[in-house]
């Protein structure tokens, strides 16, 4: 196929530029890979790898305010594909769920007429995944099912909602940021709206608090967070201590339960919710820049914060035993304990001016390695995180503790010598500093690393409206070969911008001018003029500068030589259709015309020339009968010449002295000036007609006025016809042929210009006024479409042009430029039809078979016994079309990704992991981390069995724990050590009695009894819970293990809880170490939560782990259901064979088989007939579903690992290939 083909067929696009003050918090980078944010009332959709446009979604008649993604945390099949879908939502309250791929709208919700103040798609797993929450102003939140527009519930609260967050580790716990404070919500269910209206509670504005002063002692910070601690109150603070609740935003800490941070411009504050204290403060000297936004991350306990100059920061959170160690080199006697978050990298901040500024950032949500800041000129800046690994020199002055890289990758531990790639993801990226002493360090080869961000992406938006623009000559069959559909921008600022219209991309961009570029014309393919006017003077004067450039080497010179000083404004300039001469028109200065091939003025016009209103060229000359009369010429000279027999020697260099003359001859002819000819209107409506031949310009005919028109405002001429159109909005058509005029009216006001569109024989026009455009036939004299700002859109028209015989360009106000069929409908395009300059990674937009073939094709590598990403090597009957996009997605991956998938030693656990990071799966990911860790954990524990390698093993659980992020999912071990460092910590932090207490609490359920006496013991005797306190101190220190105490305080535990004390009951039997009873109680009441919480640091591997199967059963039972948060606790359990019967029932084949062959690898299961028969079952299922992808070798390879379950499959497959 010819490369220049594709030019011919332009797609329908949107060039956009800045953005709007309302669109500050529309952006969102969805788990797909793609990034999402609106710009006025459009929403663009751009590749995070490559930064191209990939969709510009247009429906919104007002502003957007917010956009997000659709989770994808559920599991991925040919019934419920891999889909790109995004809600967005408006300034006028309605939210658009969009079918992205397709450009279409799945459904439009619309409630109130206000701009929609937050929104978020629900994310428990096994609920709907179509169920969308919004936060409608000024005080109602609506639960939305958002595949059929449905409401589900409404529910109204006291103050006016700003944002809300959810808790990644509760699903029915919600927090609502309201104008006045914080609503806590427990009881959130996407079956009813919530019955309680919330537990309110109040902040004090943290402005007051000394925290901008350096950290200098230890007795400094003390005092300083002193002052920041009582921040969350439940009774209203007096109108003196806060002014204004100025917190920007709330969100939950997804790295570990219960915590919360609040933002304000010059601090970031982490609560702990157990008991509603700042336990961390990030601030900002009183030199620094303000915060605008921080992102917590689920990975590692970091932070990205956005700055008001647009830098990102990253901050990640020292571990605790290295907070002792760095701050003070002499043992500090009372060491101050908070949660530090050091600044481990930076990226370089932007030039903050008036129209440009940082609006949003957003974070990649897989890897967490990647921000992308938006700025309000349209630009978005994308930034990566990249590892390195520092020598101990650089570590010198460095004050924080160091960074050190993980001991595993993709889930397994690594050796130094295996194929990793570090910059994968955070996790990746750095390891969770369980480990201090220098030998641990060197024992597992780990290193310190340094952060450091690089801009890996940006993306360029259209400068600030007005435009001025003008499409390149058109396609014609002479210069199909060297077309390229080129549109020029002139732009205020002074500089053209030209975009290639086949990908939408900047081709160049020249300065070619000090002021604001008034209008482009195209003197060739290759080359344009245009002109420029600076802001007139008192006289009225101006400075005019106009340049013709040449486009491939970017030269420009000034066209009118050393004129354009102190003179009238130039008002148009017109290229005659041969592209030789030009008429430029002055507003108070007769009229220029010059030779554009050799940049002369050829003519300047009498002082009493009349003024012109309206000027054009004619599409007729005389080229073609100059062109007969050269070749006659040539013709007759070649007959003079006669041959005869003697003069044969003399006869060659004879013909070479003709051909030379008929050379020079013809280049001659290529400088001859063919005669054109333009049309004028002056201010009367009098109609001149001029022809120009050479320097020879000649008045050759005059019409007068039309009566039924105003003052002539443009021309236009194609073939036979001449349109007028007038200040009044008349159109008049002029049939040259036939010798007839018609007007109509259009009664739409100034015509501000009028253009005919390519193409032979083609007569349509576009016609532009003060509020939108119209399309006509002139054949037909009618029109076509209209396009009228406020009715159908909400911009207005600047500027028009055809970018081909059936499309338009419209430049508007809301600073884009948009290619639109000729019906001006604005359409959003299917992304799988765009022509990309650069290949993307998005699975995504494959049909879904190809999409689940291809996630086949990378998982069970090798094929045919090798590895290959080539998918034509393999036997895989499908279109060569959808061969090729196949091919083309394995192509776009990066040579990192690839020398991973083509390495031998990368496990199938690891290839899992990672290519549910390739395609954005959150279900797959977790699962598949949780599973690397304890397959790998208990293959490790069945090999050792030697007694001496145990401590060697547990030592290996504390350097690569499953992150505190998982949860009640880590080890007991680990678990109870982070809960200890969380109790010592809320109790340094304790400011009331309350806190006390709670403290108290804790540390009894964790058994910690010396330090709970002492706080007991703390109760002053004021305090109406001083004799009640001190006789529990008496009775924690005397409970002894005989018989008689422990029936007696069983016996009162029992009947407390019986009378609905049940967290002191509770408490008693965690006394006397009934702690497995104090669970089947919890478990009874329904605190199932709780109760896994207290098994885990409580009781032993064996009792905790019938607490946590009776957690199992209740989350599997269908109201609860909850199954894939079930199989996560089983993994954790070591209960393989149970998680392969559950993915199996649950009909996720493919997840099912390829764990049950990740545990055979492992040798973590038990192969007696019970579990061959559940293997073979899984096997064959995953065959018959591969059968149906079309994948007909996967399916053959698992059949005939499916024994007897897959010997009819493996039959059938085999007659497919025998017909093939």
């Amino acid at each position: 196929m010819q490369p220049y083909m594709v030019n011919i067929k332009l797609s329908a696009r949107t060039l956009t530029g800045a953005l709007n003050s309302q669109n500050r918090g529309a952006a969102d980078w969805g788990w797909q890979g793609l990034i999402a944010y609106g710009c006025h009332s459009l929403v663009l959709i751009i590749d995070s790898k490559t930064a191209q446009t990939l969709q510009v979604l247009e429906r919104h008649k007002a502003n957007v305010v917010k956009v997000k993604w659709a989770k994808e945390n559920y599991h991925h099949n040919i019934g419920s594909p891999y889909s790109l879908r995004l809600a967005s939502a408006d300034a006028t309250g309605k939210i658009i769920v969009w079918d992205v791929a397709t450009g279409t709208a799945r459904c439009e919700i619309q409630e109130h007429t206000k701009p929609i103040q937050d929104m978020q798609w629900l994310w428990s797993q096994d609920a709907s995944r179509d169920l969308l929450l919004a936060v409608h102003p000024p005080n109602y939140i609506v639960l939305w099912n958002a595949d059929t527009g449905t409401k589900l519930w409404k529910k109204s609260y006291a103050e006016n909602i700003l944002s809300f967050s959810f808790d990644p580790f509760d699903p029915s716990n919600l927090t609502l940021l309201t104008s006045e404070g914080i609503v806590f919500i427990s009881d959130f269910s996407p079956s009813k709206a919530p019955i309680s209206s919330g537990k309110k509670v109040y902040i004090s504005s943290p402005r007051s608090s000394p925290v901008h002063n350096k950290l200098v002692s230890a007795a400094g910070a003390k005092k300083a967070l002193d002052k920041v601690k009582i921040l969350i109150t439940n009774e209203k603070p007096s109108a003196e201590s806060v002014t204004l609740n100025d917190c920007l935003q709330l969100s939950y800490l997804p790295s570990k339960r219960n915590y919360m941070l609040l933002l304000y411009p010059r601090e970031i504050l982490i609560l702990d919710l157990e008991v509603n204290q700042t336990v961390g403060v990030i601030a900002i000297e009183r030199t620094g820049v303000p915060f605008l936004q921080v992102i917590p991350c689920f990975q590692r306990d970091g932070l990205f914060c956005l700055h008001e100059n647009g830098c990102i920061t990253l901050r990640v959170r020292r571990s605790l035993s290295c907070i002792n160690d760095t701050l003070n080199e002499d043992p500090d006697p009372d060491p101050i304990q908070e949660l530090v978050y050091d600044l481990r990298s930076q990226c370089d901040a932007i030039r903050v001016t008036k129209t440009v500024r940082p609006f949003t950032m957003v974070c990649c949500p897989v890897n967490e390695n990647s921000a992308a800041l938006i700025v309000s000129d349209g630009r978005v800046m994308i930034w990566e995180l990249k590892s390195s690994i520092s020598s101990q020199s650089l570590r010198a002055g460095n004050s924080s503790a160091p960074l050190y890289s993980p001991g595993s990758f993709c889930g397994i531990p690594v050796g130094a010598s295996q194929n990793k790639l570090p910059d994968l993801s955070l996790d990746n990226m750095i390891g969770q500093g369980t480990l201090s002493t220098e030998e641990q360090l060197k024992s597992y080869c780990l290193q310190e690393v340094h952060l450091k961000f690089l801009l890996t992406g940006l993306f360029s938006g259209l400068p600030l409206p007005p435009f001025a623009i003008r499409m390149c000559p058109p396609l014609t069959t002479k210069n199909i070969k060297q077309y390229q559909p080129l549109l020029a921008i002139g732009t205020s600022n002074g500089s053209v911008l030209v975009y290639n219209l086949t990908s939408g991309l900047l081709h160049k961009e020249l300065s070619i001018h000090s002021c604001e570029v008034k209008g482009v014309e195209w003197t060739s393919l290759s080359g344009f003029l245009s002109f420029a006017t600076s802001t007139p003077n008192n006289l009225g004067q101006v400075r005019n500068e106009l340049q013709l450039v040449d486009l491939p080497t970017g030269r420009s010179i000034a066209f009118r030589g050393e004129r354009g000083g102190d003179e009238p404004a130039i008002e148009m300039i017109k290229v005659s259709h041969l592209k030789q001469y030009l008429a430029v028109v002055f507003k108070d200065k007769p009229l220029e015309l010059w030779d554009i091939r050799t940049c002369s003025l050829l003519r300047e016009m009498s002082k009493n020339f009349p003024t012109i209103t309206a000027l054009e060229w004619s599409p007729s000359h005389n080229l073609k009968s100059l062109r007969k009369k050269q070749l006659a010429a040539r013709e007759a000279m070649a007959r003079q010449t006669v041959v005869s027999d003697t003069e044969q020697s003399s006869l060659e260099s004879s013909v070479i002295s003709l051909l030379q003359e008929a050379e020079s001859k013809s280049e001659l002819s290529q400088n001859i000036s063919a005669r054109e000819h333009f049309v004028f209107t002056d201010t009367d409506g009098q109609v001149y007609h001029l022809t120009v031949e050479g320097n020879s310009v000649k008045d050759s005919a005059r019409i007068p006025p039309d009566g039924s028109m105003g003052s002539i405002t443009c021309i236009a001429w194609k073939g036979d016809i001449l349109v007028l159109g007038d200040v009044d909005g008349n159109l008049n058509f002029w049939d040259l042929k036939a010798r007839v005029s018609r007007g109509i009216p259009t009664h739409r006001g100034w015509v501000k210009k009028i253009r005919f569109a390519p193409g032979k024989g083609n007569q349509k026009l576009i016609a532009m006024y003060n509020d939108g455009a119209e399309v006509w036939d002139t054949k037909e004299v009618q029109m076509v479409s209209s396009l009228r700002s406020g009715r159908n859109v909400n911009f207005r028209v600047l500027d028009v042009d055809w970018c081909t015989s059936d499309k338009v360009i419209l430049a508007s106000d809301d600073g884009c430029i948009r290619v639109l069929e000729m019906t001006m409908k604005s359409a959003c395009f299917r992304m799988d039809e765009q022509e990309l300059s650069e290949p993307v990674w998005c699975p995504y937009l494959l049909v879904p078979r190809a999409s689940l073939a291809l996630k086949t094709f990378l998982l069970h590598q090798p094929w045919n016994n090798k590895y290959s990403l080539d998918i034509s090597q393999i036997n895989y009957p499908e279109s060569e079309n959808v061969k090729n996009l196949l091919q083309e997605q394995l192509h776009s991956l990066s040579n990192d990704i690839k020398k991973l998938l083509l390495d031998p030693e990368f496990s199938l656990l690891q290839r899992c992991l990672l290519v549910s990071r390739l395609y954005g799966d959150e279900s797959e990911l977790h699962f598949w981390t949780v599973a690397a860790h304890y397959l790998y954990t208990f293959s490790q524990e069945k090999t050792l069995t030697v007694k001496a390698e145990d401590a060697l093993n547990s030592q290996e659980k504390w350097i690569n724990p499953l992150d505190i992020c998982y949860d009640t999912l880590c080890e007991n071990s680990y678990f109870q050590k982070f809960q200890l460092e969380r109790v010592n910590l809320q109790e340094v932090k304790r400011s009331n009695y309350d806190h006390t207490r709670k403290c108290t609490d804790q540390l009894l359920h964790l058994g910690q009894t010396d330090r709970a006496v002492q706080l007991l013991l703390e109760t002053s005797a004021e305090n109406p819970y001083y004799y009640c306190d001190s006789l529990k101190a008496c009775l924690v220190t005397t409970v002894t293990s005989s018989g008689p105490s422990q029936s007696t305080i069983k016996l009162v535990a029992t009947n407390m809880i019986a009378n609905g004390k049940l967290a002191e009951g509770v408490q008693l039997l965690c006394l006397i170490d009934k702690a497995a009873d104090a669970c089947r109680y919890l478990q009874t009441y329904g605190e199932w939560n709780r109760a896994a919480w207290l098994a885990k640091v409580r009781l032993d591997a064996e009792e905790c782990a019938d607490v946590l199967k009776r957690w199992v059963d209740q989350l599997c039972s269908p109201q609860i259901n909850q199954k894939s948060k079930a199989i996560l606790v089983l993994l954790s359990l070591g209960c393989f064979m149970r998680v392969a019967e559950m993915l199996h029932s649950m009909r996720y084949f493919d997840r099912a088989a390829l764990f049950v062959e990740a545990c055979l690898n492992y040798g973590t299961i038990e192969v007696n007939e019970d579990a061959k028969k559940l293997i073979h079952a899984v096997f064959a299922d995953y065959a018959r579903s591969l059968k149906t992808l079309g994948f007909k070798q996967a399916a053959t390879l698992f059949a005939s690992k499916a024994g007897s379950a897959g010997k009819d499959l493996l039959n059938e497959l085999e007659q497919l290939k025998e017909e093939e």
